[in-house]
């Protein structure tokens, strides 16, 4: 993996740029291709993907990210997941046998996200370490 995604600012650029890119494409690309459920599925996905861009924007620039790995790799890992299968099951035809995997995919790329936002919270009300709270 190159250097550059190794942290949360390099996450946070490849998804918001990303991001950008295919909502200017939906909106004027693919407005008059896709259904509008279709559409309206694809506008979720590009939706998610910059909110947890953004999230992890403000992970990246905080200095305690480090202690915060396993909230940026829920985000991550949960919007290539959740956005990353919903992208695939827009541009599949409908008989695809792709459909039948990425199906499950997107519930599941949302339970990493909920994940993460887990994480955070329990870090966020837990005591600090060498702290003389519990």
């Amino acid at each position: 993996m190159p250097r550059f995604f190794r942290k949360p600012l390099g996450w946070a650029s490849f998804f918001g740029g990303t991001a950008v890119i295919l909502g200017a494409l939906g909106a004027h690309a693919l407005e008059s291709r896709l259904s509008p459920d279709a559409l309206d599925s694809f506008e979720t996905a590009v939706r998610y993907q910059l909110y947890h861009a953004l999230a992890l924007l403000a992970l990246g620039l905080s200095t305690r990210a480090d202690s915060f790995k396993w909230v940026s790799m829920g985000w991550i890992v949960g919007t290539l997941l959740f956005s990353g299968s919903i992208y695939g099951l827009v541009f599949s035809p409908p008989a695809a046998p792709l459909r039948a995997v990425l199906g499950p995919i997107t519930p599941l790329g949302g339970l990493v996200l909920i994940a993460g936002w887990t994480v955070l919270l329990m870090k966020s009300i837990g005591p600090k370490r060498g702290s003389q709270e519990g």
